[in-house]
């Protein structure tokens, strides 16, 4: 016959909610008094606060704040605007150039080349999509204004890939920079859009230059995670077996982890280049043009068709451009496998 077990020691209350969970529901009679005491202390609280404190929080440094944060900006804006300027030209340049050259080429030679590539890169069924949504466009009017996305996304992806590839193979090898790269990396992915606007008008004013800028703020982090990820992850046996030939850090880094790494670095690549498109739009506020401008344009003038035909634009060039780096990631891990 079984013992009865003797009463259950009293808890102390920073030991009620480890029992809680440990027992996988509530605590028994003699630990039922802190959800009560909760309650009455939290109304204590309010009452006391209702009665003997103003209705405003008793500081307001907010203004004060503001204040000395455009006093640095402006102080970093004339004491720098020689660097500010050479950053705004390279990227004007870079982005009228390919805006030039893409035009120069006319649309049916950039069509006819952009189904190619789909045709032999994806399948036909997306060389056929290509070519159909992308003479649509042509179609109403929007070819120039596609250019000017591609365009913008070429140039910012490309700067974003410069800097997030580089950035994560270095914390890849390096604990303590992951370490200070994750809340940073978190902070730019939670940060409402409209935010990156800020520091780019700030020191670049309106225009390309800003559009760009805020829009690398935004896209840059997937590639800096997928890259670090994809290193760290790479299997331990495979890491053993190189280094059982002697490799050196550099070695190992240059011809085994980063090969191997590359299906998951293409992977960042492609989320870089489809968060870049998710700031069109946004980025047009700032004086960028293409395909954002003309959503922003119709719906200033109430348009919703106009609108919705260039949104439609924004939708044909993100399935084309995912389809795409998404079959380069993948014949990238199919050589792997092959090997």
């Amino acid at each position: 016959m079984a013992e009865h077990p003797g009463p259950r020691p009293h808890l102390p209350p920073r030991f009620v909610l480890h029992d809680i969970v440990a027992r996988g529901g509530p605590v028994q009679r003699d630990s039922m008094w802190a959800v009560p005491l909760v309650v009455v202390v939290t109304g204590a609280f309010y009452v006391l606060a209702y009665l003997f404190v103003a209705e405003e929080f008793p500081f307001d440094i907010g203004r004060d704040v503001g204040y000395r944060l455009d006093v640095w900006l402006d102080w970093l804006k004339d004491n720098f605007s020689p660097v500010f300027q050479a950053i705004k030209d390279v990227i004007v340049w870079f982005l009228i150039s390919l805006e030039d050259m893409m035009l120069w080429f006319t649309w049916p030679a950039s069509i006819a080349s952009i189904v190619l590539v789909s045709w032999l890169l994806v399948s036909t069924r997306m060389a056929l999509f290509s070519a159909c949504s992308l003479l649509l466009l042509a179609t109403f009017g929007l070819w120039e204004s596609t250019v000017e996305t591609m365009a913008l996304i070429i140039v910012t992806v490309t700067l974003s890939i410069m800097i997030a590839v580089p950035l994560g193979v270095w914390a890849s090898q390096s604990d303590r920079l992951d370490a200070v790269l994750r809340p940073v990396l978190d902070a730019m992915q939670t940060m409402p859009s409209f935010v990156y606007l800020v520091p780019a008008i700030a020191f670049f004013s309106l225009g390309n230059t800003p559009a760009v800028l805020a829009t690398l703020i935004y896209a840059v982090p997937p590639a800096v995670r997928l890259t670090n990820l994809g290193i760290r992850q790479l299997p331990a046996e495979t890491l053993e077996a190189a280094d059982s030939f002697g490799m050196t850090r550099a070695q190992m880094l240059l011809k085994v982890k980063i090969p191997l790494a590359i299906p998951t670095i293409m992977a960042g690549v492609n989320q870089t280049t489809l968060m870049a498109l998710s700031m069109v739009v946004i980025a047009s506020l700032v004086g960028a043009g293409g395909l954002g401008l003309d959503v922003n344009r119709a719906l200033g003038r109430i348009e919703p068709g106009n609108g919705f035909l260039a949104g439609l634009g924004i939708v044909f060039v993100a399935i084309i451009i995912d389809r795409i780096t998404q079959a380069l990631t993948k014949k990238q891990q199919d050589a792997l496998g092959s090997e």
